[in-house]
């Protein structure tokens, strides 16, 4: 069952969805640390260059006490086509255990007000489905509220 999202093994799930919103708008909401804090963490730190590091900070509330934190390297950055990263996130439970993949963010017009983004994270196997299920329901979250914010 992949409900429409593609999956390779266990190491890759791809995203897309279409924004109506200018390519240059949504690519900034991507690599604006002021645009990022608006809809993907509530800290957000990033050189966008190639090579540059990044770092997000999700604080925690009464559903999850716990800070996340997501942090890495800009692996490729091309202005408003593709943003690559390595994205590493430390989970205080786990003791070292973090969670490293590779987030690669593909943008492309689909005429003049509308973008299509496709996310694929690659990486270390999902250590079981509902690893996998949770991955994607957040990046699908995460993308509604990126929706929200250009419309």
């Amino acid at each position: 069952m992949n409900n429409g999202h593609d999956t390779d093994g266990e190491s890759q799930i791809t995203l897309t969805r279409t924004i109506d919103a200018n390519i240059e708008d949504v690519f900034a909401a991507w690599t604006d640390p002021a645009l990022i804090e608006q809809w993907q963490a509530d800290y957000a730190e990033l050189d966008a260059y190639d090579g540059g590091l990044y770092k997000f900070v999700t604080y925690g509330d009464d559903e999850d006490p716990e800070e996340h934190v997501v942090s890495g390297e800009v692996l490729q950055y091309v202005e408003n086509e593709r943003l690559v990263m390595s994205w590493v996130h430390k989970d205080e439970e786990d003791d070292g255990d973090d969670l490293i993949f590779v987030l690669d963010i593909g943008f492309k017009a689909v005429g003049k007000d509308r973008t299509a983004i496709t996310i694929t994270e690659r990486g270390l196997a999902h250590a079981d489905p509902e690893s996998r299920i949770f991955s994607i329901e957040a990046w699908s979250a995460a993308l509604e509220q990126l929706a929200e914010l250009m419309e």
